[in-house]
This record gives structure tokens, sequence and C-alpha cells, in this order.
């Protein structure tokens, strides 16, 4: 497989996210087995139960695990880490050594997925009204939409004028996404997505209509002020980035001054709440004492 050919891709099962990558030379593709193992057990370790089972099929002499290829994903930290990963037919497969009632609904969902990517290739238009759906689905209204997707686009635009200014690394991406956010918002992207109590979802995707708005004026002065200035390197880059998040940040002010209020909201669009862990572990610690 080429590089330049996979895309990353996060797909979901039950509302169970699945990480996958495209690879549109085989029109196919490859899934985290951890995922679709955690989906079909619900094992709150899937991650060992893999490694028991790779332990055990290896013994059996069984080919799937050499069928196994390590890509790179986003792990729930936001790190890019090797995961093991297995395309749709050793899936399959790999469903054939898993003991589960979600087996034959995961067929189907496979069957489905596949296919209706393959259609996207030659149509992309399926994909954006695949993402539209999505959007409606969760509740947000036809206008937040409508500036979710023109975000995207013009995301794309600023990367790609970071990469004429030799950004090529996927970390100084973040670091220069970091600078935009810390200057208009105060925050890191982690701090920000911390406040509004997400964790591996999309920041966006849980922002308001003003705060996206905030977000894509801030890239979008930091991609007009790199055209003009073609900054080179990280270190003038982040410079440039400061001075597009900080415009962001003038119209954020003027806002709140007329509002009275901060513009930046703790609300996410989740229909699922994280547990505080530490929380957590003191009311476990309180319980065992009694």
């Amino acid at each position: 497989m080429k590089q330049n050919k996979l895309e990353t891709i996060s797909n979901l099962f039950e509302d169970k996210e699945i990480r996958s990558i495209w690879d549109d030379e085989k029109c196919d593709y490859y899934f985290s087995v951890v995922d679709v193992i955690s989906v079909l057990t619900d094992s709150s370790n899937p991650r060992k139960y893999w490694s028991v089972l790779k332990n055990r099929l290896k013994k059996e002499g069984s080919e799937l695990t050499t069928k196994c290829s390590q890509l790179k994903m986003k792990a729930p930290d936001g790190k890019i880490r090797l995961r093991d990963t297995l395309d749709t037919k050793g899936i399959l497969r790999l469903i054939e050594s898993v003991p589960s009632p979600k087996a034959e609904p995961f067929k189907v969902w496979l069957a489905n997925l596949g296919s209706e990517r393959i259609d996207e290739v030659f149509d992309p238009e399926i994909a954006i009204k695949r993402a539209i759906n999505y959007y409606r689905k969760r509740g947000h209204s036809d206008k937040w939409i409508e500036s979710r997707l023109k975000g995207i686009l013009d995301r794309n635009k600023l990367t790609d004028i970071w990469k004429e200014g030799g950004i090529l690394e996927d970390y100084e991406y973040g670091i220069l996404t970091n600078e935009i956010y810390k200057e208009w918002s105060g925050m890191r992207k982690s701090e920000y997505k911390a406040y509004k109590g997400i964790r591996k979802e999309s920041l966006r995707d849980n922002m308001t209509d003003i705060e996206i708005a905030l977000t894509d004026l801030g890239e979008i002065a930091t991609r007009e002020l790199a055209k003009e200035h073609r900054p080179n390197g990280l270190e003038q880059n982040k410079e440039i980035a400061k001075r597009g998040g900080r415009i962001a940040k003038n119209t954020r002010d003027n806002l709140e001054k007329e509002l009275h209020k901060s513009v930046i909201s703790n609300q996410n669009n989740l229909n699922y709440q994280y547990l505080d862990e530490t929380k957590k572990l003191e009311n476990n610690k309180q319980q065992e004492r009694k």
C-alpha cells in the first residue's frame, strides 16, 4: 500500500467508533482489530483480549495474524500510534474466532460500509450527503452544518498553504493549530476539549455556531497572512498563526462587549457523559472504608 493512498476514517457501529483506513488502490478498508473486538465482545480490556486471542491463533497455525498490517491511527489521547489492522476479508475471518451475538449484524454492517465507500469514490457527493445526514441526526441545524462544511474546506486551504511554507509533519500542524486556538480562545485544543467535557470526539463538532465562526476566522486570517508574508518553517509560521488568532480574538472581544457575556461555551453535543475518573476512584475508596 502507498501511504498517500490511505485515508483515515472513523466509522460507527451501534454508535461505537471503529477506526479504519481506506485504501484507494484496493478499494477496501483496514480496520483496527482492537476496535472491532471491543464492539463484538464489549470487553473491558479489548487490547488484552486480542493479545490472548492472537497467541491462541498462532499456536493453532492460523494465518490470520500474519495478515495483520500495522498502520498509524490516532489513539484516544490524540497521539498517532501503530495499530494492528485487518482488511475486510481478514475481519470476517476474525469474527469466526470471536463468539458474539453481534457477529451477523456486524457482517451486514461491513458489507454496507464497503459498498457505500466504493460508491463515494465514483460520486463524492454521496459522502457529502452522508456527512449532512450524520449531523442532522445529531440535532444540528442546516445553518450549523453549512458553517461546519465550509470550515472543513477552509481548513484544507490553510494546510495547503502551510505545506508550501515547509510544514510537513503532523505534530507541526498541531502546534500551529494550537497557536490559533490559544490566541482567540485562551486555550489549547486539548484544554478546550477538556472544558467542553469531550475526549477523542471532534472539537468543532461540539462547538456552537459562534465558536465555529471564530475558529474559521482565525484560520482564514492565518491563511491570508501566510499568503501575503510567505513564512517558512515552524517558527515563522507560528508567528503568523498567532497573528491570525489575534484577529479572531479582536472579533470575539467586540462581540462579547456587545453581548455582555462570554461566547465560549462549555456545552457539547454528546448524548453521553464521561465520568470524572478521579472522583470515581475517591468514591470507590470511600465505599471500601464503610
